[in-house]
């Protein structure tokens, strides 16, 4: 019997060769051979930890279309598992919708594919830094459109799936292409600002570690990380065009072993150098709706530099990185695999800095998908022009989040700008329908009033639900309007 180390490779290996040999002659626009963004792609899903299948998919995910081959002998060949991930972010050649619509069609199919298996959509997220990549080989004009709509559905979709690693990358990629002139102006801000900011950095680091021999702080590391061009840009919209009032270009990042050890750190900072008010945010006790969890701080650093800091445990900062493929990946116990990474593999490239991986976990876990995949699928019932699914698409799912509470201390995610009936229905659909009025930090509001993150809002509700169409003006997200049209259809008599 192989050993699962064996069956590993003997996939991914199987998947290689079939791929090289479907893509043989074909040429990207970059001159390369097409088999390279295959493999850039499987080596994507690798450095993020996945396994078999899903690097094995990454490899495959285009030969559908180029091979030849029927889908029973591919699934014959890979098994059901590797084919449904296939099918699921395979080119879909064969819709002939032209324009928007056919975008939109697309979209579709792939949001009910990610609906079954979370992995198609990482897959997909690959696929596309890849694309990204090599973008600068494309014909202008179709460069421009695929940079906005990595921007507008790409990035949001890695946000959300907790991927940093994926999202900062294809961002920044989609912002050079999609504004040019901005991103050559960030970048050469960034550049002139750099050096003050790594002295700074420099000697905070040195000062904090002796504070933290002092207070006898052990496992633990530190790193530093400068933010994103895009994000820069968004801030600078925000401070006047000011990049100096923009304190988080560069951070300082501690890791630590435990929860008590970050708030024991974040004690020590505060008690030596003075924090920005308004600046200190606790994630951990209340997480961003992607899971991401940290301590942030901004503090004085008494020479002139305003730094800020993020601490976090070394398993918070693991899901900060990779996110829902973290929870995929899984550690292999049986200590007699002793290289359970993709030997096949790391003839190519060095070994992530991420701890080892080596198969699939079950399809119980891996197929837990975030309710906000579900409800996406679910709302495309109540729509019906490509337009309308793609404003919705951007201004609910893809929008900024919010955290509301309600009185008994329970967390909301939902959208900026969502009102108090948004808030009613999801929470819960019942509560929704019988909505009466809602109490926001202790005082009645208007239905059409729109919360602010960390309100917290008490429904009121009635015995008889009244839902009326005017409803549908004071609420934002899809969730709601489709309950409410629902409830109006389910009260309007039906003809014999």
């Amino acid at each position: 019997m192989r050993s699962p180390g064996s069956q590993t490779k003997s996939l991914v290996t199987k998947a290689f060769n079939f791929a090289q040999e479907a893509h043989k002659g074909q040429i990207r626009n970059s001159g390369e051979p097409y088999f390279n963004h295959v493999f850039e792609t499987a080596k994507i899903l690798a450095e993020l930890g996945l396994g078999k299948r899903t690097v094995s998919a990454g490899l495959l995910h285009d030969v559908l279309e180029d091979a030849g081959v029927t889908d029973e002998e591919f699934e014959q060949e890979f098994g059901k598992e590797v084919f449904f991930l296939v099918q699921g972010v395979t080119k879909l050649g064969k819709i002939r919708y032209t324009g928007e619509q056919r975008h939109v069609e697309s979209l579709r199919k792939f949001f009910v594919a990610m609906s079954k298996d979370i992995r198609v959509l990482i897959i997909k997220l690959a696929d596309r830094l890849h694309n990204m990549r090599t973008l600068e080989h494309v014909h202008p004009e179709k460069r421009y459109r695929i940079a906005m709509e990595t921007m507008e559905i790409y990035v949001p979709l890695a946000y959300r799936l907790g991927i940093r690693k994926i999202k900062r990358e294809l961002e920044d990629l989609a912002f050079k292409y999609a504004l040019t002139d901005k991103y050559e102006e960030i970048k050469q801000l960034l550049k002139e600002r750099r050096s003050d900011k790594e002295r700074y950095l420099e000697k905070f680091q040195k000062n904090l570690l002796k504070a933290f021999a002092g207070e006898k702080v052990k496992d633990f590391n530190t790193d530093t990380r400068m933010k994103s061009l895009y994000s820069i840009y968004r801030k600078m919209i925000s401070k006047e065009r000011d990049i100096d009032k923009i304190y988080d270009i560069s951070a300082l990042r501690i890791n630590v072993s435990s929860i008590s050890d970050c708030y024991k750190v974040l004690g020590i900072i505060h008690g030596i150098w003075r924090p920005l008010p308004g600046r200190i945010k606790d994630y951990i006790a209340f997480p961003k709706p992607n899971g991401y969890q940290s301590l942030h701080t901004t503090v004085f650093t008494g020479d002139g530099g305003i730094i800020e800091i993020q601490i976090r445990t070394h398993e918070m900062h693991e899901r900060a990185e990779y996110g829902m493929a973290s929870h995929i990946a899984y550690k292999e116990n049986d200590s007699s695999i002793e290289d359970p990474y993709y030997s096949w593999f790391k003839q190519f490239f060095p070994q992530p800095e991420k701890e080892p991986i080596a198969d699939e976990v079950t399809s119980e876990k891996i197929k837990r998908i975030p309710g906000w995949v579900k409800e996406l699928v679910d709302a495309q019932s109540y729509v019906t022009l490509p337009t309308e699914f793609i404003d919705n698409l951007k201004s609910d799912f893809f929008e900024h989040r919010m955290f509301i509470f309600d009185i008994n201390g329970e967390v909301i995610d939902l959208p900026v700008d969502s009102t108090p009936l948004d808030f009613a229905y999801e929470k819960d659909i019942d509560e929704g329908n019988h909505f009466h009025g809602a109490k926001v930090n202790g005082k009645f509001v208007a239905l059409n009033t729109k919360l602010r993150n960390g309100d917290i809002v008490e429904i009121i509700t009635k015995k008889t639900p009244q839902v009326t169409e005017k409803w549908l003006e004071y609420c934002k997200t899809i969730k709601a309007k489709q309950q409410i049209r629902k409830a109006l259809e389910e009260a309007t008599p039906q003809n014999s």
